[in-house]
């Protein structure tokens, strides 16, 4: 089935303002929200859409990509949430409305942020970022890349739970499972409740009856995961591809956190890269500028064969089409510009010397120069008054 229209998801006009998007969404959200339609996998797939289409629509950039382009705009995993399954929907759910703790929108769902905290002894893991270095040639074509992290891994002896054998979890006696603890504090101006999460718990309401040994309790261990991650062409330089859920493992069952893999351009030894385009200076001897002649120059695809016209002046710019970066939001690619450039030699033989000699006397070798000719147009005053045009401008 096709991907419904985002503005036609959140009942909106191409025109909508911010304001709209997040009242249309918030609404949605509220009518939808798996908690409130338990079993409902209709309305479990309705607050998906609507979620997708408000990460979308909320953010200035990603929506002038998928005004421009439709989903297809969105199909290159830089910035945009799987939603594989429900854990990236909540991601960005939780990012733009908060989660746990008052004034969000959780307190319209549950009436405050306490009980949702004291159901999880959990604590969420820690995102990483992981630099990432390319060549131009792997960033052109796109690449797969292997590589290896080192993180907190899930306790396998307690299944991340932190409790030794399955022992379980006891009534924190510090709050009597409340998850938070009560100060009264009073002055002249009345008596204040200072609320705040139990330190003995960390919030839960519970702790572990016999830790585990391996972890002592935390439920995660240091250690060390592969990852494959495949980098779509024509990235650059600080674009991040993230790979939700495979960061830090979350204390006694949390949520694990998300590795940012953080793109870096490696310098290129023949190359500079101006966005999709590649620039490349080719020096000629003066035989080839003069007569012309066939150059093989580097491409980011191999090897290209080009005609240097008879004649060629340093600073001619030859394109070759195609021969760039892919685009990473459309088709097709960008082009490279071979840049020529004249060698002037620093060191003569004496042969070379008198060779070059004879060919100054040529009429064709030596450029006309003229000076002084105040009533051509083209002398010494017309030339100075262009130059100081060009600097008062």
């Amino acid at each position: 089935m096709s991907k419904r229209d985002y503005y036609e998801v959140l009942g909106l006009s191409k025109q909508a303002g911010a304001d709209e998007i997040k009242s249309s969404y918030r609404k949605l959200a509220l009518q939808y929200h798996p908690d409130r339609n338990p079993d409902n996998k209709e309305a479990e797939e309705k607050f998906k859409e609507a979620t997708e289409a408000f990460e979308v629509l909320s953010d200035d950039n990603k929506r002038a990509r998928y005004d421009r382009y439709g989903h297809d705009g969105m199909k290159s995993g830089q910035d945009f949430h799987s939603y594989q399954n429900m854990n990236d929907v909540f991601s960005v759910f939780n990012q733009f409305f908060g989660g746990g703790g008052g004034n969000s929108i959780f307190d319209e769902f549950f009436g405050g942020g306490q009980q949702r905290r004291s159901q999880s002894m959990g604590q969420p893991g820690q995102d990483m970022r992981v630099r990432m270095q390319l060549t131009l040639e792997e960033i052109a074509m796109g690449v797969s890349k292997t590589l290896k992290i080192k993180k907190y891994c899930t306790c396998d002896s307690c299944s991340g739970t932190g409790a030794k054998g399955g022992s379980g979890y006891i009534t924190c006696t510090a709050c009597n499972g409340a998850g938070e603890v009560r100060q009264i504090s009073r002055s002249m101006f009345g008596q204040f409740v200072n609320i705040a999460p139990c330190a003995n718990c960390s919030g839960s309401g519970k702790i572990i009856k016999d830790m585990c040994g391996t972890c002592s309790g935390e439920g995660r261990i240091t250690g060390e995961t592969t990852e494959t991650v495949d980098i779509p062409a024509g990235v650059s330089e600080g674009n991040y591809i993230p790979l939700r859920g495979r960061g830090n493992a979350g204390k006694r069952g949390g949520q694990a956190g998300d590795v940012l893999i953080v793109i870096e351009e490696k310098d290129h030894p023949h190359f500079i890269r101006e966005q999709d385009d590649i620039l490349f200076e080719l020096v000629v001897s003066y035989p080839e500028a003069a007569l012309g002649a066939k150059v093989q120059v580097p491409t980011l695809y191999g090897v290209e064969e080009i005609q240097v016209k008879a004649g060629t002046q340093p600073g001619t710019v030859i394109t070759l089409k195609e021969k760039g970066i892919k685009h990473l939001q459309a088709g097709g690619r960008g082009h490279q510009h071979v840049h020529v450039n004249v060698h002037v030699p620093t060191s003569l033989s004496s042969d070379e010397k008198k060779i070059l000699k004879e060919l100054a006397q040529s009429e064709h070798i030596n450029p006309e120069r003229t000076y002084g000719d105040e009533h051509s147009g083209h002398g010494s005053s017309a030339f100075f008054e262009r130059m100081k045009g060009a600097f008062s401008g």
